[in-house]
This record gives C-alpha cells, sequence and structure tokens, in this order.
C-alpha cells in the first residue's frame, strides 16, 4: 500500500512518507535491463536523502485551509518530483559536482543522459497531475494551472540567473537579485506550495500570498547562499562547499562585496571570478571568502534574509489566523520559521 492509501495520518506522518510518495509516482522496475537502468536513473536524485521542504508545505497549507492533507499527498509528491527533474537540469547548467552529498548526476553518467532523465521526470510529474481529478473540496484544473505558472517563473528566475554568468555580468545589483531568486525560487518554494494547499482544500488562496511567498522565498534563498559559503559539520548542507563561487554565481553576498569593495579589490574580484570553473582555484575562494569578511557581506545578507521573513510571517500570522485550521495554521508558521532561519 502507498503512503497515500493509509487512513487517519497526521500531516507528520504523511511527511514522513513522503519520501516513498514521490518514488512511487516513478515506475519501479522494467523487463529490459537497459530500461532498467533508466529507471534507476531516474529513481536516483528522489531517492537521495532531501528535506521534502515543499512538499511538507503543501500538506500543511492544505490542513491550515480545512482540507484533508492525505488528499493532496499525490500533489506534494508531484512538487517535489519537480524539484528532482529541475536539479538533475540546474546542475547540469550550473556544472555542478555534487548534490546532496554525492556526484550530481552528469558527472556519473553524463549531460546527454542526465538530460534526458530530467525530461523523463518531468514527464512523469505531469502524468500523475493529469491523472487528479476534481471532487469536492479539490480542484484538480486549478492546481494544475498553478504548477504551470509555477514552472514559468522558475524558468524565468533561472534565465536571469544563467545569462548573468554566460554574459559574465557583474554589475547584478541587490534590486535584480532580488527579482530573480523571487521567480526562480520563491515561486516553488512558498508561494506555490500556500496556495496549492488552498487549491487542494477547495478554498481560493489569499490574494496576499504571492507577496507574502515572495518574501519568504528571498529569505530561503538568500540564507541558502550564506549557508554555500559557511563550511558544517558532516555536509548537513548537502552542496559543495562554496560551490556559487566555483560556478560565479550572482548572489546578494556577492553583490553587497562589490558595492562596498574598494575599485581595486573589486578588480580583482572580478578577475578571480571571471574564467571559466575549470579555471578557479581553491586560492580564488579563500580571497573571495576573505574579502566577504572584510566587508560584512555575509552578516549583511543573513540580516536582509531575517528582516524579509519577519515582515513576511508577521503578514502571514495575519492570514492563517482567519483560516479553520488553527492547529496545522500554527504548524504552517512554524515550518517556514524553520525554513528561512535554518543552520542547514
Amino acid at each position: 500500500m502507498t503512503a497515500a492509501g493509509r487512513a487517519g495520518t497526521t500531516v507528520d506522518d504523511l511527511a514522513e512518507g513522503l519520501h516513498q510518495a514521490v518514488l512511487d509516482l516513478l515506475p519501479a522496475s522494467h523487463d529490459d535491463p537497459d530500461l532498467g537502468d533508466f529507471v534507476r536513473l531516474m529513481r536516483d536524485y528522489p531517492a537521495r536523502a532531501g528535506k521534502r521542504v515543499r512538499g511538507r508545505l503543501v500538506l500543511r497549507s492544505t490542513a491550515a485551509h480545512g482540507g484533508d492533507p492525505a488528499a493532496a499527498l499525490v500533489v506534494a509528491a508531484a512538487l517535489e518530483l519537480f524539484q528532482n527533474w529541475v536539479l538533475v537540469h540546474d546542475d547540469i547548467e550550473d556544472d555542478s559536482e555534487e548534490r546532496r552529498g554525492l556526484p550530481a548526476l552528469h558527472r556519473s553518467v553524463g549531460i546527454p543522459i542526465a538530460l534526458n532523465v530530467g525530461d523523463a521526470m518531468h514527464v512523469y510529474m505531469w502524468a500523475a497531475l493529469f491523472d487528479l481529478r476534481t471532487q469536492v473540496g479539490f480542484d484538480a484544473d486549478a492546481i494544475r494551472r498553478e504548477f504551470v505558472w509555477m514552472i514559468h517563473r522558475t524558468a524565468e528566475g533561472q534565465h536571469l540567473d544563467l545569462t548573468w554568468v554566460a554574459q559574465g555580468r557583474f554589475d547584478v545589483s541587490e534590486d535584480a537579485y532580488l527579482a530573480m531568486v523571487r521567480r526562480k525560487t520563491a515561486a516553488y518554494t512558498v508561494t506555490s506550495p500556500l496556495r496549492l494547499g488552498a487549491h487542494a482544500s477547495g478554498r481560493a488562496p489569499h490574494p496576499a500570498l504571492p507577496s507574502v511567498g515572495e518574501r519568504l522565498g528571498a529569505a530561503f534563498q538568500i540564507r541558502d547562499d550564506v549557508l554555500n559559503l559557511q563550511r558544517s559539520d558532516g555536509n548537513l548542507y548537502g552542496k559543495e562547499f562554496a560551490g556559487d563561487l566555483y560556478e560565479a554565481k550572482r548572489t546578494l553576498v556577492l553583490a553587497h562585496a562589490l558595492a562596498h569593495a574598494s575599485s581595486a579589490e573589486a578588480d580583482e574580484a572580478i578577475a578571480r571570478l571571471r574564467p571559466p570553473r575549470e579555471q578557479r582555484s581553491e586560492d580564488d575562494v579563500r580571497w573571495l571568502l576573505d574579502l566577504f569578511e572584510r566587508r560584512g557581506s555575509l552578516r549583511y545578507a543573513q540580516e536582509r534574509a531575517e528582516a524579509l521573513a519577519e515582515a513576511a510571517l508577521e503578514e502571514l500570522e495575519a492570514i492563517v489566523s482567519e483560516l479553520p485550521g488553527r492547529d496545522a495554521s500554527r504548524a504552517l508558521l512554524t515550518e517556514l520559521q524553520r525554513l528561512t532561519r535554518r543552520v542547514s
């Protein structure tokens, strides 16, 4: 029996079952040995340890809006499958070394195969969403439209992120960075999970959720950028340390450092970041980290994330206080507090 088939489970129980629920959306095996390997590759990223943050938010939002979170488990799993196929593509686009403590998929099997695996996972996500049936308290069409909106916004943000690097631009301001992450990260990390929960309960999402979600998603991404530049014990973070610097990612930390560096420092920072990844050395990364420390850029980014999160959480608390699921609303707020203030 799949996780969706268990009766009488709590949101926490369902969240624990998300790992298996995502795998249940993919084939488990194939009679053809060659295609059996294809199946194994599709299940690779979903089988790796992950926090299932976005799926948990869908379940908690559904309960907060007065719906049955068990009925929304497939929606939550589809969102987690979206996260996984996007990560396969994202790792290719960024030429990342690691994902969740293991080699990125394209590092193991090559770009063409990894790209095709991500495409196939994308199709299985849509297969699950097309199998949804509209029922009392469950608007399947609205859920599918939300996925379309979310994927558009994510692709827009990814385009901005990638083109800044491809064009060698280092004039990316704080406002430009925030506009990018409101699309790339916030849409599928906070805004859509909250709205999917409303749709799964048969309620119209509150009109202020996009504004709240954008700020909370930005806080999440800024915190993610900071964590990427801090060594963690036991690889709790799950990504390559300083991968953003090796990939020359435009982040709020970098924007602040370049804006407050001397002309000589800014010129040297850009000179160290401009070459392709394979030419970036550990010495380059150490120099850049020292610059961030001297200019207080990590501290500034963390404070900016906290300010964004605090204002958005205050507004969200007022919104969810009007929802029928009071205990679930409190749990949702707690989940989002952890998400934006996490240490790993």
